[in-house]
């Protein structure tokens, strides 16, 4: 039945925190079509939709907190005190008390509630309310309530209280006077490569690279998200789809550094050996990286490695892992080892975990799910390690993960938690000015009226595990704590919404996880964001970005040095871009301008692209960045080198205010190529360009301590951080 009560919509959309409005990257107002709140209203399970049941939905949603006597969760902050509303018979008496996950107690305190009672379901109801007091002890504790105790009505009811910190204090360090300024090296794992790589960029490449950079000075490494994929087949290539952000992709296992290999015999050896000499080759070639041909001979040797005994001491290592990790794990590795069974197309009768044939599965699957398993320990293993290289460089934080803004439609994720996740929409990005027609990332959002029944869980078990081995954590498109722009499937993504999470308990969560971690948290908050929205990230210590590129004033020139935000990880360019060599030979817009990705026509774009860089080497040379050669360039009508100018913007960001920054490796080795493309799939090689300089010859592992352009621009960008 179509609504066309409007306003009476709206109301509802509102209460769910669904948009109805919002403002486009032009300037103008755009109103959301009803079919679209509709659609997105589905999405999260409001059924019946009709001008009939308006009133009652409306009310039912707003009043939910009525219809129990304590909040389905309760964050608090430990920087002051919290209150809690609950909902008893009118006159009843009631009294709360937290169960810390330390193993003790403690009492809250009443506070006064004057609010009318109201009749729910036929009981006249009251609300009473609670202090939760300032400095609660960090951590997933329990709240009680208890109902007319010593009665026949007594009542107890228990939900989850979760004590957060207000803010992170390892960032509160980067902020102090006396504190050096911290940098470090942005990389794509899977395109660094060295020698004995099994033709894509492994974990042992990652402690290298720690151990390099950290020489270098730089206080983490930076890498692509290292989410799993696709077990078995055809693997996604981007990084940025995984089949579930919990857990790992073991293509990045190096399968010579397990122990069980030293106890090979010789004929397993050779087996090992043989499936790795054909992809080890591809190390070597400036060819596109073949994720598949990697996965397949690296998986062959680890069938081998698994199957040797291992010692009482590793065993007991397993199995802990295995406990810590829990039912996440073992409902990961059955996933894994049902996807391998089946090819990838999983019988629709295996679709619901908990059904009588996923538990038939489950049993007859013991010895794949333990493979599973076990590679997911040898992943967390060999994390530990390049961890502890990179802090035995002198790295501050190490490795610092990226965290994706969501999973495959078809992964492990929504097949273990399907109650987790909206059904019927994508998320993606409405349309803005680098991507005017929007981006639709084809990922299923979490459902927030079903993360808070979950009480947060899946956020939580996330962080934990990815954190694990970690000393920072990026978060992209950090506007997905706080909304999501949702496309109804069948939509073009110019046609969704903005839906509103709960991002108090969304940031809590994620701040508890990264403070037991001693993590730094870095928000990526490009594109359309809104201004609160930063203002809050700041306060709660978490990092924003700036990349240079895009930090313009009014008039579109360089922003000045001086006004970019402190509190931010600043940075030359970013993934979704041409390395700065590439983008300063127009590269993007050869690359737009082939794949019919233009908004404006050719001749505008790259007319603006050249008085973009115009703009920038004029503020270059204001700020004395420029070697004498290429003033003397600029003065004779000549373009400066194209390796001054990008150590001069590395310069540059060097002289902001900003706590953090990052220098992406590809623009150290003058790479050309972009690792992503936005709005494309298939028409461009996204997230499978190896590492290479600006000739296209092959840059390993081995030879970056040496490599001269990669020396020449650190050597200069430190000693402008000191000076």
């Amino acid at each position: 039945m179509e609504v066309t009560d409007l306003a009476g919509l709206q109301e509802l959309a509102h209460a769910y925190g669904v948009a109805t409005e919002f403002w486009g990257y032009d300037g103008k107002q755009k109103i959301v079509p009803a079919h679209t709140l509709v659609q997105v209203l589905a999405a999260m399970g409001v059924e019946n939709i009709n001008d009939a049941t308006l009133d009652a939905l409306i009310e039912q949603r707003q009043l939910r907190n009525w219809y129990r006597v304590l909040p389905q969760v309760v964050i608090a902050r430990n920087s002051g005190e919290t209150r809690v509303e609950v909902h008893v018979p009118h006159g009843a008496s009631v009294r709360l008390e937290i169960e810390l996950e330390s193993g003790g107690w403690l009492g809250m305190r009443q506070c006064e509630d004057f609010t009318i009672p109201r009749e729910i379901d036929g009981v006249l109801t009251g609300q009473a309310a609670f202090i939760v007091p300032q400095g609660i002890e960090l951590g997933y504790h329990k709240l009680h309530a208890y109902v007319n105790e010593g009665t026949e009505d007594a009542q107890h009811e228990t939900v989850t209280l979760i004590g957060v910190p207000h803010r992170l204090p390892a960032v509160d360090a980067l902020y102090h006077p006396e504190s050096k300024r911290s940098w470090g090296m942005m990389e794509q794992l899977y395109s660094v490569r060295s020698r004995d790589s099994w033709g894509i960029g492994d974990l042992r490449d990652l402690s290298e690279t720690c151990a390099i950079f950290g020489d270098f000075g730089a206080d983490f490494v930076l890498i692509n998200p290292l989410h799993a994929a696709q077990p078995t087949g055809i693997i996604t290539p981007s990084p940025y789809l995984p089949v579930t952000r919990r857990f790992f992709n073991p293509i990045y296992i190096r399968p010579e550094d397990i122990a069980e290999t030293a106890y090979l015999s010789v004929s397993e050896r050779s087996l090992v050996e043989w499936a790795g000499e054909k992809v080890k080759q591809l190390s070597l070639k400036n060819t596109l990286i073949d994720r598949d041909a990697a996965w397949k001979a690296k998986r062959e040797a680890l069938e081998v490695i698994f199957r040797v005994p291992r010692s009482y001491s590793r065993e007991q290592e397993f199995r802990r892992f295995k406990e810590l990790e829990g039912e996440g794990l073992e409902n990961f590795a059955l996933w894994c080892a049902i996807y391998e069974k089946y090819a990838g197309a999983i019988p629709s009768q295996l679709s619901e975990i908990n059904s009588h044939e996923v538990n038939q599965e489950r049993h007859d699957l013991r010895e794949r799910t333990e493979f599973w398993a076990w590679l997911q320990w040898v992943m967390d293993q060999q994390l530990a390690q390049a961890q502890k290289c990179a802090k035995a460089a002198g790295m501050r934080y190490g490795i610092c993960h990226d965290l994706a803004v969501g999973v495959h439609p078809e992964g492990s994720d929504t097949w273990s938690i399907p109650q987790a996740f909206a059904k019927g929409v994508g998320v993606g990005a409405p349309p803005d000015m680098y991507n005017q027609q929007g981006q639709n990332w084809s990922q299923p959002p979490w459902n927030p009226a079903a993360l808070e029944a979950m009480d947060y869980t899946p956020l939580r078990d996330m962080a934990r595990t990815v954190l694990r081995h970690a000393g920072a954590l990026r978060v992209d498109h950090v506007m997905g704590l706080f909304r999501l722009w949702w496309i109804p499937n069948g939509n073009s993504a110019k046609d969704g919404t903005y839906v509103r999470f709960d991002h108090e308990a969304m940031v809590g969560v994620l701040l508890l996880e990264a403070y037991r971690a001693g993590a730094v948290l870095i928000g990526e908050d490009l594109g359309t964001v809104e201004p609160w929205v930063r203002d809050y990230l700041i306060d709660r210590g978490i990092l924003g970005t700036s990349v240079f590129w895009f930090e313009k004033q009014d008039d579109g020139t360089p922003l000045h040095a001086d006004q970019y935000r402190r509190g931010v990880f600043a940075t030359v360019d970013t993934h979704d871009l041409p390395p700065a060599a590439g983008y300063l030979a127009e590269e993007h817009v050869d690359l737009r301008a082939k794949l019919g990705l233009l908004e404006l026509s050719e001749a505008d774009t790259r007319a603006q692209a050249r008085e973009e860089r115009r703009q920038v080497i004029s503020r270059l040379s204001e700020y004395g960045l420029l070697s004498e050669e290429s003033l003397a360039s600029i003065a004779q009508g000549r373009e400066p080198a194209t390796q001054d100018l990008i150590e001069a913007m590395h310069l540059y960001i060097a002289r902001t205010a900003s706590v953090l920054l990052g220098v992406s490796l590809t623009d150290a080795v003058g790479e050309r190529r972009a690792q992503n493309q936005p709005g494309t799939d298939q028409e461009y090689p996204n997230w499978r360009i190896p590492l290479a300089d600006g000739t296209e010859n092959v840059v390993l592992v081995e030879d970056l301590p040496a490599n001269p352009r990669l020396k020449s621009l650190v050597e200069r960008f430190t000693a402008e951080l000191r000076s």
